[in-house]
C-alpha cells in the first residue's frame, strides 16, 4: 500500500513508535525512525528491514530543522508523518514547577509542531500525504494529577483540527490518535511513580490503570499501530481533523 513512500515515526525506537513504524514499513513504506538514543533505533533497524535510524531531540528546535531536511535529502520527500514522540509525567498542581510544565510543553507539544511543520514542505511537493499525531485520551478529558501532560495532549489535539482545516479539499489528512493506556515502558514507569505517590504496591498501581482503560486491559501498541494504518489507507481521504480513540470504550469529550 505504501511502496516507495517516505514516512518519518519520531520516537520511533521503542513501544508505540517502533509498533507504528513497523506497520509502515510492512506495507512497503521506508520510514525514517527517530529518537534521542540511538542505541534503540539502531536495534529497531537491525529488527526490521525498512527502518532508518536517526537520532533527533524533538525539543531542539535547529536539530529537527536539520535531520528532516537530510531525511528528505536522501530518501525523497515525506507523505507519511507520525509525531509520536513524548513523555508522560504527572503531578498534582501544587507540586507541577515551571520546570516540568515546559519540558511537557516542549516535547510533546512543541515537538509535534517543529516535527510536521519541517516535514510539509516536502509533503506539499507530491500529490498525497498523511499527518498522525499521537494524542492521548487525557487529550479529550481530564486525567486527576496530571494537569500539564493533559494540557499538552489538548493541545496536539487542537494543533492537527487547525492544520485539517487549513488543508481542506487538499489531498493531505491531519488526524490524532487518542490511546488509553498502552503495554509500553511508559507503564513500567508509572507503575513505580504511582506506587510511590500513593503509597501502594506495584500491582495495586498496575490496577489503577489497567482499569482506567473501559475494557480492563491494557492496550496493545499493535492496536495503535493498525489504526494509523488505516488513516494511511486508500480509503481513508475523507477522514481529516479526527480524534481516533482507543480506550477500549466510549469515553466522554
Amino acid at each position: 500500500m505504501l511502496n516507495g513512500k517516505h514516512a518519518l515515526v519520531t520516537g520511533g525506537g521503542t513501544g508505540i513508535g517502533l509498533a507504528i513504524a513497523q506497520a509502515l514499513a510492512a506495507q512497503g513504506a521506508l520510514v525514517t525512525i527517530t529518537g534521542r538514543r540511538l542505541d534503540a533505533l539502531e536495534d529497531a533497524a537491525k529488527a526490521t528491514p525498512g527502518l532508518i535510524p536517526a537520532v533527533m531531540d524533538v525539543t531542539n528546535e535547529a536539530e529537527v530543522i536539520s535531520v528532516i531536511a537530510q531525511a528528505v535529502k536522501a530518501r525523497g520527500p515525506l507523505q507519511v508523518v507520525v509525531a509520536n514522540a513524548g513523555i508522560a509525567e504527572g503531578r498534582k498542581l501544587h507540586k507541577t514547577d515551571t520546570q516540568l510544565w515546559r519540558r511537557i510543553m516542549a516535547t510533546n507539544l512543541d515537538g509535534a509542531f517543529y516535527t510536521i511543520r519541517e516535514a510539509m514542505p516536502s509533503m506539499l511537493s507530491t500529490d498525497w500525504g498523511r499527518v498522525i499525531a499521537i494524542s492521548s485520551i487525557a487529550g479529550v478529558r481530564g486525567l486527576p494529577g496530571g494537569g500539564a501532560y493533559s494540557a499538552s495532549k489538548h493541545g496536539v489535539i487542537g494543533m492537527i483540527r487547525s492544520l485539517a482545516e487549513d488543508f481542506l479539499g487538499a489531498p493531505y489528512t491531519f488526524n490524532s490518535i487518542c490511546p488509553g493506556y498502552v503495554e509500553t515502558d511508559i507503564i513500567t514507569r508509572n507503575v513505580e511513580s504511582i506506587k510511590d505517590r500513593a503509597g501502594i504496591s506495584a500491582d495495586e498501581a498496575l490496577k489503577v490503570m489497567t482499569e482506567a482503560n473501559r475494557h480492563k486491559r491494557l492496550i496493545s501498541p499493535r492496536e495503535v499501530a493498525e489504526a494509523a494504518i488505516w488513516l494511511c489507507s486508500a480509503h481513508s481521504g475523507s477522514v481529516s481533523g479526527q480524534e481516533i480513540k482507543i480506550a477500549g470504550g466510549q469515553v466522554a469529550g
